[in-house]
């Protein structure tokens, strides 16, 4: 793959200030959405019961009482839909990404994940199930057979209940790094949580610096590729706020391919078998960092060779670090455990399941065989398009099939959390997102992403009259108020879900 590196070109075509002040107010919109979302954070997000954090008097009043309660809804809704405003609004500034939309994206990643990141976590209480299972390894418990639950008062550790008997799906260094952390905290929740917090940080810098790079190989604009990706607030929020380690899985991930796109192979192995050993599903990019290494016009034997000599080195250093640990590959079978049986209705694998399972209950036959068999199909069809990915494409298409093989992991799935989404951001904005119906799909899948999240997982005090199922629905009001507004009356950001707002000269890959 050849490095086809963009011209330079100035980023504001028409009146350079002008266009320099309005991004500037969009990066202080973004910015006022973020530190709306970290207050709202204070009254909903996840504490640990034993939490310290839960005696302040701020907190309390936040946590306990009805109104503190209710506005604290209200700021987590409106500030995370005044967040995707802002994202929206900044990239209408300009045409021509150059140096100055670089320094504004950038500048708008810090301002508005900086909020995020002292944030109490939003969306997801993985980041307590991090401190369970490193009280696992530090008891020297088994990840992979034994569950938090076997931990004394576990529940008070914040994690879910529903993933207490599972074993983990984690790989080796991520085990080793919840292991170190709960022990360097002594398994304090809000220490570990702000050395967790910065290891999702290094994960999603990585990001930012490795997405551009990915986009200039491919000869697209780099700045506009890190504005789509990385100042996404689907990226931001999921990444720093809910501190999940696909972060440093991604980071890693998207280092190794770059590493061996620029033919340091070795090193791209290296890493890419790093992120498998946090998160196993980057074992995708491994037979297409094989294709690299075989080289433009490699023969078949030539490719099967590179195939096989990826997967040796890569699975060798797998297993020399299931030695270290003395548990071996035992994230194997504990992948196979996760998340069986589980969907959601917006996956359209999930939501076609469903539907068939209670069309076929409904004639008499067996729903639960019908719906299961939906899921398994959906498997084996993208076990088929990665297959069909490795097999036919250019060579210079490479990191664009990666990019269409793992969409069909996640799209085909039962189960498609906002984070897998955020998996896919950055290699379709390295390889290519048009500003037609490719660009808007984004913008859509944002937006309704970002209302899911703010909806779905409130940590709502039991114990007052304002209850969860009330809290989601005043969640859902504003959040589906504010993104009807941008859709349908905001006369800025209207026009970006409309199909005449592409002209001709915008269909280029920027």
């Amino acid at each position: 793959m050849t490095a086809q590196r963009p011209t330079a070109e100035p980023s504001v075509p028409r009146g350079g200030s002008d266009v320099k002040e309005r991004s500037t107010l969009s990066i202080i919109e973004g910015a006022v959405g973020s530190f709306m979302m970290f207050f709202g954070s204070l009254g909903v997000g996840w504490l640990a019961s034993v939490s310290e954090l839960r005696r302040w008097p701020l907190l309390i009043f936040l946590r306990v009482e009805l109104v503190g309660v209710v506005l604290s809804v209200i700021l987590l809704a409106l500030g995370g839909m005044i967040l995707v405003r802002a994202w929206l609004r900044l990239g209408q500034q300009f045409t021509v990404w150059g140096a100055e939309a670089r320094r504004a994206t950038l500048t708008a990643i810090v301002a508005w994940g900086a909020p995020l990141a002292l944030s109490i976590p939003l969306f997801s209480r993985d980041v307590y199930a991090y401190i369970a299972q490193g009280k696992v390894m530090v008891n020297n418990l088994n990840p992979y057979v034994d569950g938090y639950d076997q931990l004394q008062n576990y529940l008070q550790t914040g994690a879910d209940d529903l993933w207490a008997r599972s074993p983990t799906p984690y790989g080796p260094i991520f085990l080793w790094l919840e292991e170190f952390i709960v022990w360097l905290s002594g398994g304090h929740p809000e220490y570990s949580i702000v050395m967790f917090r910065i290891l999702a940080i290094a994960g999603a810098a990585m990001c930012v610096y490795y997405g551009p790079k990915l986009a200039e190989l491919h000869g697209i604009n780099p700045n506009r590729a890190l504005w789509l990706a990385c100042a996404n607030p689907l990226f931001l929020t999921t990444f720093i706020a809910s501190i999940h380690n696909d972060a440093l899985m991604l980071g890693l991930a998207l280092a190794g391919l770059y590493y061996a796109a620029t033919r340091r192979v070795l090193l791209g192995i290296l890493l890419v078998t790093l992120s498998i050993a946090i998160k196993p599903i980057t074992l995708i990019f491994l037979p297409f960092i094989g294709l690299l290494w075989a080289g433009k016009g490699a023969s078949w034997p030539r490719k099967f060779g590179y195939w096989a000599l990826t997967a040796g080195l890569s699975f060798g250093l797998l297993a020399v670090m299931g030695v270290i640990n003395g548990l071996g590959f035992g994230w194997v079978g504990a992948l196979s455990q996760q998340g069986a049986g589980l969907m959601i209705w917006y996956a359209p694998v999930g939501l076609l399941g469903i539907l068939l399972g209670l069309i076929s209950g409904g004639l008499g036959f067996d729903g639960a065989f019908v719906q299961a068999a939906v899921y398994t199909a959906g498997k084996v069809a993208a076990v088929l398009i990665v297959l069909y990915t490795m097999f036919r494409g250019s060579y210079d298409r490479i990191v664009r099939r990666l990019a269409l093989a793992l969409a069909a992991v996640v799209l085909l799935g039962p189960m498609i959390q906002p984070w897998y989404i955020v998996w896919l951001l950055p290699l379709f904005a390295a390889t290519g997102i048009r500003n037609d119906w490719q660009v808007r799909t984004v913008y859509a899948v944002t937006s309704f992403l970002m209302i899911y999240a703010i909806t779905d997982q409130l940590d709502i005090f039991p114990y007052i009259e304002f209850d969860l199922d009330m809290a989601r629905l005043l969640a859902g009001i504003v959040a589906v108020a504010f993104a009807l507004y941008l859709v349908f009356l905001d006369p800025k950001t209207r026009k970006l879900f409309r199909k005449k707002y592409a002209d001709a000269d915008d269909q280029r890959l920027f």
